[in-house]
């Protein structure tokens, strides 16, 4: 396919042989008479030729005041003008040139070029045709007959898009299109049905080009600017469907049709921007409130419940609401099972529902769409050394208290746990040296519980008070059974006084 871009390059190329023609063709003729007249020709002319086109523009704009019938002032211009891709600017030059010299058919021959490129296919067969009357040079009339076949074959061609587009068989009408955009790469009427085929065969990248080039290619094209919108809209892109919104309200403020879609947007774009502000203040309980306001603002747009049910599904895994946060999250899954964001707050949630296989399987399912996340790579790392954690000794069950519990709470279980499994409270030797076990591991869990860097050591899967874990690093134990007690009293300042009897 043709792009604008490459169509204006070419005739920036071209320049230079255009006008050397021109010269040659009408050697003589003089273009005014004001010698600063002349000097502007001149001096826009060098400019021109060395690609300086904003300094030629203002020259050849002084030309045409200073000489309002210099015809060549106005071809000029209009060769700078499509060369700047302003063919719009180009076209009334061009046709002032034909009006002051109706014999000068290279300038015909270039505005119907123009013409058919702006798909006017009508005018430009009229340009063709006169140049064909007119007396052409060979090549003009090569160029002028190839010109005028290709126009019948375009014309040929819309009527039959026009049919398969009324038929609804918008695959053949866009393949259609495409033929005829190529040729007339301006022609706004064919991008905007060819964009409507592609919305139709759900195309949406597509239609979006199309639609974006016929905002550029025709003024005040407000239509244009409101699909994109309501395009963008149904995507999930809040941000950019606002964009174009307003860009149609630039053009009409009271556009009905734009000012009713952009206070949906706008409405929408706040709930979700208060919504992530508030998850970066963590307040998290106030977020979810906000994005479930946001499912009922538009429930028929999936992409915003999806947003909404992702963004909760975050919020409850940061705030510890993991039994919360799982069904939302698996929710999110079962339409978007590549999310990664969404694998990596549910596996956080299954860690802190000590769900650690769960949480593995998210991890390495997201380590796969997302390789060299590095969150991913140490959260599975962390999952793993909890499961095996896990298997061992769990610090939090033997004191019965759940991973977010306070200190406060840590040391209230401990002493309620060390009163009831005192070995003085056992006389049978059995059940004595079972209580001591039990004593021990009681007392370390309150000692690496409370201590802040040794419960943060424990709480990503290293044990502190496992020499294999800590690797020759300082650590405490109660080496020697329960005899390692003698003259501790493992209930610190509290209310209670144990006597410790060995015999």
């Amino acid at each position: 396919m043709v792009s604008i871009d490459h169509v204006a390059h070419k005739i920036l190329t071209y320049i230079p042989y255009v006008l050397v023609l021109i010269d040659m063709r009408y050697e003589g003729v003089k273009c005014g008479r004001d010698g600063s007249v002349d000097n502007h020709m001149e001096m826009g002319k060098k400019l021109l030729a060395a690609g300086q086109l904003a300094d030629a523009l203002s020259h050849f704009h002084a030309a045409v005041d200073g000489d309002p019938k210099n015809y060549m002032a106005y071809y000029r211009r209009a060769t700078v003008f499509l060369a700047m891709g302003k063919s719009k600017s180009a076209l009334p030059d061009l046709s002032r040139v034909i009006e002051l010299k109706p014999d000068f058919t290279f300038a015909r021959l270039q505005r119907g070029n123009l013409l058919l490129k702006q798909g006017r296919l009508d005018e430009a067969e009229s340009d063709f045709k006169k140049v064909l009357k007119s007396n052409p040079s060979e090549k003009e009339e090569k160029e002028a007959q190839s010109q005028l076949t290709k126009s019948d074959e375009i014309q040929r061609l819309v009527a039959q898009a026009h049919s398969s587009f009324n038929s609804q068989d918008y695959v053949t009408a866009a393949a259609q299109l495409d033929t005829i955009i190529e040729t007339c790469v301006w022609d706004v009427t064919s991008r905007e049905m060819r964009a409507e085929c592609f919305i139709q065969m759900g195309e949406m990248g597509k239609a979006i080009s199309d639609l974006k080039a016929a905002s550029k290619l025709k003024n005040d094209n407000t239509q244009a600017f409101y699909k994109l919108s309501t395009i963008y809209y149904n995507l999930g892109d809040h941000e950019m469907s606002l964009n174009e919104v307003r860009e149609c309200l630039k053009l009409d403020p009271d556009h009905k049709q734009c000012y009713s879609h952009y206070k949906q947007v706008k409405k929408l774009n706040k709930q979700i921007q208060s919504a992530e502000e508030l998850i970066q203040e963590q307040r998290y309980e106030e977020a979810v409130s906000k994005y479930e306001a946001v499912m009922k603002t538009d429930p028929k747009v999936h992409h915003y419940s999806l947003l909404a049910k992702e963004r909760i599904c975050h919020a409850l895994a940061q705030s510890q609401e993991a039994s919360r946060a799982i069904p939302v999250c698996s929710e999110v899954l079962q339409s978007d099972p590549e999310n990664v964001n969404v694998l990596k707050d549910r596996a956080e949630a299954y860690v802190q529902e000590e769900q650690y296989e769960e949480a593995i399987k998210d991890y390495e399912t997201a380590a796969k769409h997302s390789e060299n996340d590095r969150q991913i790579k140490e959260g599975l790392e962390r999952a793993q050394r909890l499961l095996k954690q896990s298997q061992k000794r769990d610090y939090y069950k033997i004191l019965g208290v759940k991973r977010t519990a306070q200190k406060k709470e840590i040391i209230r279980a401990y002493r309620k746990l060390a009163q009831q499994w005192h070995p003085d409270n056992f006389q049978d030797p059995e059940e004595k040296k079972k209580a001591e076990k039990k004593f021990i591991d009681i007392a370390q869990a309150k000692e690496v519980l409370t201590d802040p860097e040794m419960r943060t050591k424990f709480d990503h899967g290293e044990d502190p008070m496992d020499p294999e874990s800590q690797q020759g690093h300082h650590h405490h134990h109660f080496h020697g059974g329960f005899h390692g007690f003698q003259g501790f009293n493992p209930f610190g300042s509290g209310p209670f006084n144990f006597k410790f009897n060995f015999n």
